[in-house]
Order: C-alpha cells, then sequence, then structure tokens
C-alpha cells in the first residue's frame, strides 16, 4: 500500500481486509468482525481443501479503512456516504480492529486512515468474501 509515494504498508499470503464502519458500530462488532476474520477457513490444506484460517496459517493482514463500502448508489449517479460512520466515530473503531487483530497474534499491517491510498491486491483463488455483523444488520 502506498501513500504519497511511500509504501507503509505490505503483506504476503493473507488478508486484505477492507473495513468500512457503520454509525450504530460499536465494540460489539468489532469483536465479531476479529473473531470471524481470524477463524474463517479459507485457506487450503494439504488436500486443497478450504480448512485453514489466518491463524492456522500465521499469515498477516493489511487493514483499510473504506468508508466507501457504505456508498448508497441507488439514487442517481453520484453516490452517498450517509450510512458510513463520521471519521470521530469511525477512526477508533478501526484502530480497535486493527488492535485487537494484533492482540489474536496476526501480523497487521495499517493504512494510514483518510488517506488517499493506492492499494494492490494479488488475488489468489480467488476468494473475497463480504462480512457483515449480524448483531446490528
Amino acid at each position: 500500500m502506498v501513500v504519497d509515494g511511500s509504501t507503509i504498508g505490505a503483506v504476503g499470503p493473507g488478508f486484505l481486509v477492507l473495513i468500512g464502519v457503520a454509525p450504530s458500530d460499536t465494540e460489539v462488532q468489532i469483536q465479531w468482525m476479529v473473531d470471524k476474520v481470524v477463524g474463517l477457513r479459507v485457506f487450503s490444506d494439504d488436500e486443497g481443501k478450504m480448512n485453514l484460517s489466518l491463524q492456522d496459517r500465521g499469515c498477516a493482514a493489511l487493514v483499510v479503512s473504506q468508508f466507501t463500502l457504505y456508498a448508497d448508489c441507488r439514487k442517481g449517479r453520484r453516490p452517498s456516504f450517509l450510512d458510513a460512520a463520521p471519521p470521530h466515530l469511525a477512526e477508533p473503531l478501526y484502530e480497535r480492529f486493527c488492535e485487537a487483530l494484533a492482540d489474536r497474534g496476526v501480523n497487521v499491517q495499517r493504512g494510514k486512515f483518510g488517506a488517499h491510498m493506492d492499494v494492490s491486491l494479488v488475488n489468489v483463488g480467488p476468494v473475497t468474501i463480504v462480512l457483515d455483523s449480524p448483531e446490528m444488520r
């Protein structure tokens, strides 16, 4: 990941986590997401079956705050981002998510909150999964 021409984060095999925060999100949603991200069995075992987790493989996570995940494109041509939490609410939860992943032994590389970032991805598989906490939605 590059910000202002400098690489600020990179991982090998692992997850690119794009995290969007809603105004109603709390520590409950953060802990649910951390548990899910750490334990989600999406890596292949020796038999080629998706049976291993991020934690099982000892892989890293590149975590990027992404308010545009809450884009509402139902009307007009310009997305509305009213469903995304404002920065003063979103940034502490983003930081808490990163800290909680690290507390679980994951090597966490972070984006720069609120910055324009150039993010590159090699999607092996490809496996792309959307997680949304069931507690509030």
